[in-house]
């Protein structure tokens, strides 16, 4: 991510997360004169205890001097979690860590995950890399989405599957619930990578590709591991519901194990069971 393109999303970063604190929360008064939702920049300032003046060019995404200090400020003001904190800090700070991932490179998942895969018999599983692209499945995963390997490695990204493949968005009862999840983990790790420019690149493709897209990345959270309840409308299985855990992997490669649950106030785990047994 060159130095322009960083600071135009700590610009966008700030505007959405001051959007989205309600004035109420932090001691002010809603008024009667407010025409957007959200803190005005001198009230994040104020909270900050910093000049509405540095604040404005800290948003507008000017290349300022920033302290790890004064960013928990603005953090604290507009009421960051900690995985948002970590990003802006990648963002303000140009902090990321890890080395760059060649583009032609597909990291390899051990035996023992392997191993892992097979066991879950009953959780759909999906293993992918810190680009979200998918390196490894389970069978139970292959009859609730779709076999990956009719995918190349290098289309099998799982926010590109997920705006390009018609049958992901018919399978999710509520399609943007379903991928705001990915996108904040998606976030996490473009924060984290901040020198990794491929990010970027991937990112203005979507955005050309899909028009859609940009509004739900402005709206989307930043998180390393989100936990979600998702309600597909399987084709053959109709209604099933799953829990969503996303574990990263420790080891030399950068490697997320997203694990589907199946809602055990449903009958969605005998559905999966149907499914798979009929192809045996």
């Amino acid at each position: 991510m060159n130095n322009q393109t960083r600071l135009q999303e700590l610009s966008a970063f700030l505007k959405a997360q001051r959007a989205k604190v309600l004035p109420q929360s932090v001691g002010l008064s809603t008024g009667t004169r407010r025409r957007t939702p959200g803190l005005r920049r001198e009230e994040v300032a104020q909270l900050a205890g910093v000049s509405s003046t540095w604040y404005t060019w800290l948003e507008q995404g000017r290349d300022i001097k920033v302290s790890p200090s004064v960013l928990d400020a603005v953090a604290k003001a507009l009421q960051l979690t900690v995985d948002e904190r970590k990003y802006l800090y990648a963002l303000a700070l140009e902090t990321g860590t890890g080395a760059l991932l060649r583009e032609e490179q597909q990291p390899q998942i051990s035996p023992a995950l392997q191993r892992i895969l097979k066991e879950l018999r009953s959780c759909p599983t999906i293993i992918s890399d810190r680009r979200l692209h998918i390196v490894g499945w389970n069978e139970a995963a292959a009859h609730v989405f779709m076999d990956f390997e009719q995918i190349p490695y290098e289309l099998r990204n799982m926010i590109r599957i997920l705006f390009t493949r018609k049958e992901f968005q018919r399978l999710a009862v509520n399609w943007e619930h379903f991928i705001s999840g990915f996108l904040a983990i998606f976030r996490a790790y473009y924060g984290q990578f901040v020198e990794d420019e491929w990010y970027e690149r991937f990112l203005q493709e979507m955005r050309e590709l899909h028009p859609s897209f940009q509004s739900l990345w402005e709206e989307s959270r930043v998180s390393s591991a989100p936990e979600v309840l998702i309600e597909f409308r399987h084709a053959k299985a109709g209604k099933m519901t799953f829990h969503l855990t996303s574990l990263q992997v420790q080891g030399d490669v950068d490697l997320r194990c997203s694990i589907y649950t199946p809602d055990p106030q449903s009958s969605t785990e005998a559905k999966l069971n149907q499914l798979i047994n009929a192809q045996k």
